[in-house]
This record gives C-alpha cells, structure tokens and sequence, in this order.
C-alpha cells in the first residue's frame, strides 16, 4: 500500500493574525487584510487559508488568497457572504485577531513555454487569478534586476453577476479580438500593466454581455495558429464556470488548469471529506482538494 502523499507538512502556518482592514462592497463582498508574515512569504498562486470567523464558531472556513506582500506581512482574501460563518467574519473590525493556517494546496503552475496565460476568474474565484496576474508581473520586475525575462502576456478575463468587487472604468490598454465596447478592467492591474477585461449577464457598463468563457473564445478566435499555441488556461469560480472553461481548452486543444471549489473540514488531508475523482495513468483515483489540489489538470477532473 503507498504511502499517503505529505509534501504539504511543514508547510503549513498556524498564526494569529490582527485584522488591517476590511472593506465592503456591494453583493455583500468584502476585502479581507491580516497580518500573517508566515503565510505571505509562503503563499503561492493558487493557494489558501483556512480562517476562524469568530472565537465562538470552532469550524474554520477557506479562503483563496487573492494578494500578498511577503515584506509586510500581509494576506488580502476576497470572499462573498454564504452562511453565518462568513457573516460572522464579516464583522470583525480592524484590530481584531483570528487565527489563519496556511499556505495550503498546490498552487498554479506557469509555463514558460506557454507565453500567453489566458486567465479566467468568475465571482469569488477572482482572487486566485488576481495573484497569478501580479505574480507574473513580479518575475518581469525580476528579471528588470538581473533575472531572467520570461516573456510572459498575460490576459485577465473576469465574469460575475453581481457588481464587481472593486470600482471599474474604461481599460486604457487595447486588447486584440476584443468586441466593440468591452472595455471595463479592473484598476488595481490594469495600473500594473495587465490588460483586463470583464464579463456578465447583468448588463453592467463596459462589460461583455455573456459568459466570461464565450469572450474567451472570441479572443482566441481572433489569434493565429501560432499565438494560440502559445495560450494556457487558467481558470478559478463555479463549478459550471470551470467546466466551461475545460470545455474551452478541449475545443481549442490547450492545457488548462482549474482551481476546484469544495467543503473542507480539517482542510489539511487528515479528513478526507473534499476528495474528487481524477483521472490519472493507473486509472481514476480519489484526490483530496485541499492538499493534492486545489489546482488540477483540467483534464482530468473534466
């Protein structure tokens, strides 16, 4: 019998972490910051925290890391009211400690190679593609002292039904195959240099009238043969979102890697209670979210 998989261990933070801010916005979402030094300067793209809401609710609750400054200290997470967990979290107030276990799960992984990441975040599965978007801007800031340039384009594509968590405007930077009139961006990259573009059904200004993968296609139409195979896939949201998105990269024959959403309980391995079949060369298997993933191969769960 082989031995179960422990590469998460020693990795993992326990820390107590006061509250630096926290912001609401419409949709009953909110921006989370909190000192927690071990966690920033471990985390990775793709990762998250596992969360006390409130001293007395023992169940904690995870939340994709959506931004980090190793140097500071500090976590920033995006998360969306569902069950009093997050209502409760909702409430504590600048100053205040809870406890973060983390950096958990594999995180995304880049392909130098693959030059053009199209990444596609919907709802509160924005966050992890927000982190991929400014760890790839922090390899060009590498590379400008001394590193190695990697050359990498990325593209940020965002969907949500609800008022985007942060205040949009008309993207300054032209995105080729974008349709007429797409041009809301998320500020916080597109002042870093990333081209942003968003999605909904709600009719919301500047935003694509569709899903956030109908607009992936239409980018990917519009390049050639050999820019599309410079293309790769990374995807975080809803389930039906991120099957989509598979479905996208089958279509186009591109590698994607997909963020998986699931329950946790202990959220470190020991439960079991978040596993997902995946396919792999020995036949399907049962993978736990939380530490095998929460990043797989989309191919293999879709």
């Amino acid at each position: 019998m082989s031995k179960p998989d422990q590469s998460h261990r020693g990795t993992i933070f326990v820390e107590e972490a006061a509250v630096l801010s926290q912001q609401r916005f419409e949709g009953d979402q909110f921006v989370l910051r909190v000192q927690a030094p071990e966690c920033a300067r471990s985390a990775r793209a793709g990762s998250f925290a596992h969360l006390t809401c409130d001293p007395a609710l023992p169940m904690r609750r995870p939340l994709s890391i959506m931004r980090v400054d190793a140097e500071a200290g500090w976590v920033e997470f995006l998360y969306k009211i569902v069950g009093d967990g997050l209502r409760l979290l909702s409430q504590r107030a600048e100053g205040d400690c809870l406890s973060v276990m983390g950096p958990i799960g594999q995180p995304f992984r880049l392909n130098p190679e693959r030059r053009r990441p199209l990444l596609i975040g919907g709802g509160v599965g924005i966050p992890p593609m927000v982190f991929l978007a400014e760890d790839i801007l922090a390899m060009k800031d590498g590379a400008r002292d001394g590193g190695t340039d990697t050359g990498f384009e990325p593209l940020v594509l965002m969907g949500s039904e609800i008022p985007f968590p942060f205040r949009t405007r008309p993207s300054t930077i032209l995105v080729q195959g974008m349709p007429a009139g797409v041009i809301g961006t998320m500020p916080l990259l597109e002042d870093q240099g990333v081209p942003v573009r968003l999605a909904s059904l709600a009719g919301y200004p500047g935003c694509y009238e569709g899903y956030v993968t109908d607009l992936a296609m239409e980018w990917l139409d519009s390049l050639s043969d050999s820019q599309r195979d410079e293309v790769e896939i990374y995807a975080c949201g809803p389930t039906p979102m991120l099957k989509a998105a598979a479905a996208v990269a089958r279509r186009y024959d591109l590698p994607a890697q997909v963020s998986l959403e699931e329950y946790m309980a202990c959220a470190v391995g020991g439960c079991a209670g978040c596993t997902v079949e995946v396919k792999t060369p020995d036949g399907p298997a049962m993978k736990r979210v939380c530490v095998d993933g929460p990043v797989f191969d989309a191919a293999t769960v879709f």
